[in-house]
């Protein structure tokens, strides 16, 4: 076959699948180990690969998601499984199971939320969080979208910094970093009850530590004004350990 040939086939392949329908994650393990991501739709949604699978350090798979759907993504570390796949992980654990069917992910996990469009409304809403907590860097970018679609992420390592009273630890080193909200288990850091509402639910002092080091995720409920990134693309990649540079 030509170079000619080549290219137009390429070409070819690369249209078919930016116009096909729904929308694509490429889910990419930039970690020097392992890790298990969890994927859980949202009410109503599918959760794909039954909701968890494994990635070796450098490895990544692609999802292919339907129009409108939403749902939330994470990573788990420190997992071991048996032959009928249960087991548990350090973090992020659904059930001690590897396929969390359903099941979302135990807290602290650094979780990728997002929303997708459809004809009618178009637009793709995305963040990454920390309410429940860190456990891993994650970044979500959109591949094309054009002009205005940001990036979503915490490429920081906030375990090395976080906070003695929020530290998750296992054989002797942090694993993770709780929010304030499951550390203190009060109405004002989980904003309820009363803190329910965006007026009266204001960052703390965790919040701002949170957000000074990852400025591009939510640190609380109400983050959305510089967190809630917006976009119609037709693939997104999610990075686990994103290059900081």
């Amino acid at each position: 076959m030509s170079t000619i040939s080549n290219l137009f086939f390429l070409l070819l392949i690369f249209l078919s699948i930016s116009f096909s329908n729904g929308t694509q994650l490429i889910i990419v393990n930039n970690c020097k180990e392992s890790i298990w991501p969890g994927i859980l739709g949202g009410a109503g949604h599918p959760s794909p690969e039954d909701g968890g699978f494994h990635l070796n350090s450098g490895e990544e798979t692609v999802l292919k998601l339907p129009d409108n759907w939403s749902g939330r993504v994470w990573g788990r570390q420190g997992c071991c499984f048996d032959e009928s796949d249960k087991g548990s992980c350090e973090t992020g654990d659904c059930a001690g199971l590897l396929q969390c069917k359903g099941m979302g992910g135990m807290p602290p996990a650094t979780v990728v939320e997002m929303t997708f469009g459809t004809d009618k409304n178009p637009l793709h809403y995305y963040d990454v969080s920390l309410v429940d907590g860190f456990n891993l860097p994650v970044s979500m970018v959109p591949v094309g979208g054009g002009i205005g679609c940001g990036v979503a992420a915490c490429v920081s390592d906030l375990n090395v910094c976080c906070p003695s009273m929020l530290e998750v630890k296992r054989g002797g080193r942090v694993v993770g970093c709780k929010s304030a909200c499951l550390a203190l288990k009060s109405a004002k850091y989980c904003c309820t009850g009363e803190y329910s509402t965006p007026k009266r639910c204001k960052p703390t002092l965790f919040a701002h530590l949170f957000k000074a080091i990852c400025p591009k995720a939510y640190s609380f409920a109400y983050d959305d004004s510089s967190s809630l990134n917006t976009c119609r693309a037709s693939h997104y990649l999610i990075t686990f350990c994103p290059p900081t540079r």
